[in-house]
């Protein structure tokens, strides 16, 4: 009888107290940009014309949904946004004492966090270091150690609190960084493997932070390889499965968008989202969460890539940046030259070109080498007859790489170009086979789809002459019938070779893979480098000479001519519609 009535008593209880449990929900909502590239406005200063994308377009979709979510918006940008448009060059390296017009945006547009990319690394430590300075918000970066103390060099992991919800923020970003770049833009800098930074983190963040939420911010993309013998590229799908305790891992880099849940290591979804780059579209992630008596007990993710442009261009932004505005206008503005003839990229792709001819004849002035090497770094961009303006310094060339001066043999030479060709050639069996090599199902309006390798490593050379045989496999489709100027090429001589930094610190691994220099010995085939980049020589070298008569240099050839002369314009006819 005492037992029926303490069981009645217990449940009693247990009802009152669950009437006096304080439910809530708490609906969040997480913006996160990548690879914006300096399009800050929606305007392209190099191509000058209108432009799809911008932070000016994500701000007028961000306090839209402001009005909703208030403070429980947050809004992260996940690296390379100080690099490829001349807004971001020009407060990169013109201009350095205004304020950076990339954290005045990011601070007026509410950023809540940011993440470094290697293209900001690109830009050296005088300008991410100013830029990461003016930001009113931390700029992440758990596996980017200073080696004086081996501290991270920035903040790993930012934590906010909203409603009573505690959420981690990890930045990462590919640890590939010294394959591509010199060491004296990251000096006193190392760059730890993601997924061993992560789960290092991931035991701190659990224990010390007790998180409700964490969300990975990497600079990384997805198809994991290994660079340079040592270095782990494109991790995040790595970490996101072999890391347990992520939410969300926002990733960027490779500029493919995606949205997809995946599964880890113990049987946990996890949101996979990269909102590619441009600030085309956004990830956009949302959370509810179901709280009592302010404790989480449940919660839902969902993601979408939102396209910003039905949003339209926030007036305010445009309003607020516009003497930034006008001050990159007029920069780009200015006047170099004078080109005697049009120049296009795309007869870079099926043959010798007057356009990366172009860079070969500037690069070999600049350096004194004996040869150069190069690569088409513009899709289908085009310098018309004319004038020549800053602004077409940007379509010449994309990147803002130093000039090097390496030292490499003749046989390094040969191995280099095969290995490029190699990627870039379709090994003909027939007259009627494509030259480039395509891939299988390849659209023609986007570089990355279109071509099996990435057309930036389809290097050419100047000063010797050769011929490429397309029929051939790779290591026997190259032959150097001789230097530019008619003495004999040597296997076993030492030449001086002009090649920029990307390349020379073994990016794309044609040094490595093509030539067989190890990734350790190439600092030290390095004879000079410039101080400043490339593209900066190149403005000068037009400004000295005015008027310069761009043509190809006819140093290389496809053969055999009777079938590769007509897959040229097939492929031209087909990827360019030339």
């Amino acid at each position: 009888m005492h037992l029926k009535y303490y069981l009645l008593s217990l449940s009693v209880s247990f009802f009152c107290f669950s009437l006096n449990a304080q439910k809530k929900e708490v609906k969040l909502k997480f913006v996160e940009t990548s690879d914006i590239h300096g399009n800050y406005f929606p305007y392209s200063f190099i191509q000058q014309k209108e432009w799809v994308g911008s932070l000016s377009r994500v701000h007028a979709m961000v306090q839209s949904e402001r009005k909703i979510y208030r403070n429980n918006l947050i809004l992260l940008d996940n690296g390379d946004i100080l690099q490829g448009q001349p807004s971001s060059y020009y407060y990169n390296f013109i201009d350095t004492v205004s304020p950076h017009v990339c954290s005045e945006i990011m601070n007026f547009m509410g950023y809540n966090a940011g993440n470094m990319g290697n293209h900001d690394v690109e830009t050296g430590h005088k300008v991410f270091d100013r830029w990461i300075s003016q930001c009113h918000f931390p700029i992440l970066g758990a596996n980017i150690i200073r080696t004086s103390d081996s501290n991270t060099y920035l903040k790993p992991y930012v934590v906010f609190k909203r409603d009573g919800v505690k959420i981690v923020v990890l930045g990462m970003v590919t640890s590939a960084i010294p394959v591509w770049l010199s060491e004296n833009l990251w000096s006193g800098m190392r760059f730890d493997d993601m997924e061993e930074t992560a789960r290092k983190w991931m035991k701190v963040i659990r224990e010390k932070e007790k998180p409700d939420v964490v969300i990975g911010l990497f600079h990384s993309g997805q198809e994991a390889m290994m660079l340079g013998g040592k270095y782990r590229e494109n991790a995040s799908l790595s970490v996101a499965c072999n890391v347990p305790g992520f939410d969300v891992v926002m990733i960027g880099h490779d500029h493919i968008p995606d949205c997809q849940k995946v599964m880890n290591v113990v049987g946990d979804s996890v949101l996979i989202i990269n909102p590619a780059n441009n600030g085309v579209l956004v990830a956009d992630v949302d959370m509810v969460f179901s709280l009592i008596n302010g404790k989480v007990k449940s919660k839902r993710v969902s993601g979408t890539l939102t396209e910003v442009a039905k949003y339209g261009v926030s007036q305010e932004f445009m309003t607020k940046f516009a003497p930034q505005y006008d001050a990159v206008q007029k920069f780009v503005s200015k006047r170099l030259g004078y080109f005697t003839k049009t120049v296009s990229s795309w007869p870079s792709y099926v043959g010798p070109s007057s356009f990366v001819d172009l860079v070969h004849q500037l690069q070999l002035s600049i350096s004194g080498a004996d040869v150069s090497f190069t690569a088409p770094l513009s899709f289908d961009a085009e310098i018309k007859k004319g004038d020549v303006y800053v602004s077409d310094m940007f379509n010449l060339y994309k990147y803002e790489n130093m000039l090097y001066t390496m030292r490499l043999s003749g046989r390094e030479i040969k191995d280099y170009l095969e290995e490029s060709y190699y990627w870039w050639t379709n090994q003909m069996k027939s007259p009627w086979d494509h030259l480039v090599w395509l891939n299988d199902n390849f659209s023609t309006n986007e570089e990355r789809t279109t071509f099996k390798n990435f057309s930036f490593n389809f290097d050419s050379a100047a000063g010797i002459v050769y011929t490429v045989d397309v029929t051939q496999p790779k290591g026997h489709k190259i032959t150097i019938v001789s230097m530019a100027n008619g003495t004999p090429f040597l296997m076993d001589r030492m030449y001086k070779v002009a090649i920029n930094s990307y390349r020379g610190n073994g990016g794309g691994e044609l040094l490595t893979k093509g030539a067989g220099i190890p990734q350790d010995e190439l600092k030290k085939r390095i004879i000079a480098s410039t101080d400043k980049d490339l593209r900066f020589y190149m403005m000068k070298y037009i400004e000295k000479n005015d008027t310069l008569c761009p043509q190809s240099l006819g140093h290389w050839k496809f053969i055999p001519e009777e079938w590769t002369a007509p897959a040229a314009k097939r492929d031209a006819r087909l990827l360019f519609s030339h």
